[in-house]
């Protein structure tokens, strides 16, 4: 469970619905029902096991997302599937409606989603060959093979789907292996800023630098400010 805002929603929710089915629960702290109903949506989405997640919504500080939904009354709730809302209801409903609502929304597992689930290479390869650009297997094979310091094949492999957040922050950690950085314990800014008088004639030191922010989490406020710094330094 992860609370987005406007901010978040693209990557928390919609890029996030194309790998699996995504609960959106829309609350306010003010809101009585909210708080019964908050308790049993993370059981029952937790009880399936990664099958269905849930992004929580305050909707007093996230107004675009509200109006997104054009929310007239909360708790309202949506299932997204594949960046589209596939069902929805309002209102505090019992732990027993919650479930069967919820049940309707996880897929059952096919045999290239059991063998992704298995996670080791030989099951992760099987599952890629039967379907050579399935999301999950191929970002977690990719993630493998840069753990093993196989990152080159990593990259090949991600090409075979369109980039999302995930892809890319693996596509970044691979060519930093692949060029031998090594990101200090003490984190990227020191490698930041001696790339960045460097970024505008070399086109290695540009793209690694832009590797190094793909390492900090998304809503790191140094995303900003160092991609201004990298604009100033190009324009």
């Amino acid at each position: 469970m992860i609370d987005a805002t406007d901010a978040t929603f693209e990557t928390a929710v919609l890029e996030r619905s194309d790998t699996v089915p995504v609960v959106v629960d829309l609350w306010a702290p003010w809101c009585g029902p909210c708080k019964t109903l908050g308790p049993i949506l993370e059981k029952v989405v937790g009880d399936t096991d990664g099958a269905v997640d849930l992004v929580k919504v305050n909707v007093d500080e996230n107004p675009r997302i509200s109006s997104t939904f054009q929310v007239q009354s909360i708790p309202a709730v949506f299932a997204i599937s594949e960046r589209k809302i596939v069902d929805t209801f309002v209102g505090a409903l019992p732990e027993r409606q919650v479930a069967e609502w919820v049940a309707k929304l996880a897929p059952q597992p096919s045999e290239i989603d059991l063998l992704v689930a298995a996670g080791d290479e030989d099951s992760l390869r099987q599952a890629l060959e039967l379907e050579a650009d399935h999301p999950a297997g191929v970002l977690a094979l990719a993630r493998l093979l840069v753990g093993s310091a196989r990152a080159a094949e990593a990259l090949e492999v991600l090409a075979r789907i369109p980039e999302t957040t995930e892809s890319r922050q693996v596509a970044a950690e691979a060519r930093l292996a692949v060029s031998e950085v090594e990101v200090p314990a003490d984190g990227v800014d020191g490698l930041l800023d001696g790339l960045l008088d460097r970024v505008k004639e070399d086109e290695v030191a540009r793209q690694e630098f832009l590797d190094l922010l793909e390492t900090l989490e998304p809503e790191d406020p140094r995303r900003s400010s160092y991609r201004r710094a990298l604009a100033s330094r190009l324009f």
